[in-house]
């Protein structure tokens, strides 16, 4: 895609296993078994944290014959939470080559390396056969895609006939321009965010049936609340955290986020599609 180069350029964090092992060192959990719940401060990269994680996968009915691509897939802290919750086999993917590596030594450390595997590539030409899943999942990773009827197109591709498609993303909630840095661009060069109208539309257009839609703006305005509130009260930021991955200015990215959605410029949703 056109804007993979800088989309990469933007979540490739030098040194970021290094930083990742001296982290997990420092909190005395650089031997042993890693669960979810360690390490949701960490990679569940979206806003609402596992919590989002959690609610998307209650909507569909998944267990240990479930096949799932993870399309973007980061840190791989939702793929790990599906392997870890459901049995189900999960194949990541993401254009940024220190999060495959960091997800792959995470999966190893949780135990999961036999049901999960991420590897580099671009969401536009995924990897693999035609009707290899039954799910598709993807949590804050349209907003970066210039090409939305083509993600959705190779969406359906890798999905069999009656799979789904779980969606978990922010959309434009109103003409006015967003407030920059955003965990995702750092500029309106590289953000490309659609209505809920639109989303659903170019969905269809792709052989897609909407069964369901939740509005989670109102619920991520609380979260980053809560956030604010709990940094408040301590005297030092936690050792495991996202400004880990993405640099000190991650604060500002998403204070901006919480801001352009108390203002209606963006909106979350959650919604799950079937393919026809």
């Amino acid at each position: 895609m056109a804007d993979a180069a800088e989309n990469a350029q933007h979540y490739e964090p030098e040194g970021l296993l290094e930083r990742l092992k001296l982290a997990l060192a420092t909190m005395g959990r650089d031997r042993g078994r890693l669960g979810p719940e360690d390490l949701a401060p960490l990679d569940q990269f979206h806003s609402r944290g596992l919590d989002a994680t959690i609610e998307l996968a209650q909507a569909l009915a998944l267990d240990d014959s479930t096949r799932v691509v993870d399309i973007g897939s980061g840190l791989g802290g939702p793929s790990r939470y599906l392997a870890e919750t459901y049995g189900c086999t999960v194949r990541g993917i993401d254009l940024s080559p220190p999060f495959v590596e960091a997800a792959t030594f995470l999966a190893e450390r949780a135990g999961l390396s036999g049901k999960v595997a991420y590897q580099c590539a671009d969401a536009l030409d995924l990897p693999f056969d035609d009707e290899s899943f039954d799910v598709a999942w993807t949590q804050h990773v349209a907003m970066n895609i210039a090409d939305r009827a083509a993600l959705y197109r190779e969406t359906s591709r890798v999905l069999r006939p009656g799979g789904r498609f779980a969606i978990f993303d922010v959309v434009a909630a109103s003409d006015a321009p967003l407030h920059y840095p955003v965990p995702w661009a750092r500029g309106p060069e590289a953000s490309f965010l659609v209505s809920a109208q639109q989303m659903d539309r170019l969905l269809t257009e792709q052989g897609f049936r909407s069964l369901s839609q939740v509005d989670s703006t109102q619920a991520g305005i609380a979260w980053f609340a809560e956030r604010q509130k709990a940094r408040a009260g301590q005297s030092e930021p936690p050792v495991l955290g996202l400004p880990l991955a993405m640099g000190p200015g991650f604060g500002e990215m998403t204070a901006n986020l919480a801001r352009n959605l108390r203002e209606g410029r963006a909106a979350l949703v959650q919604a799950i599609y079937e393919k026809s």
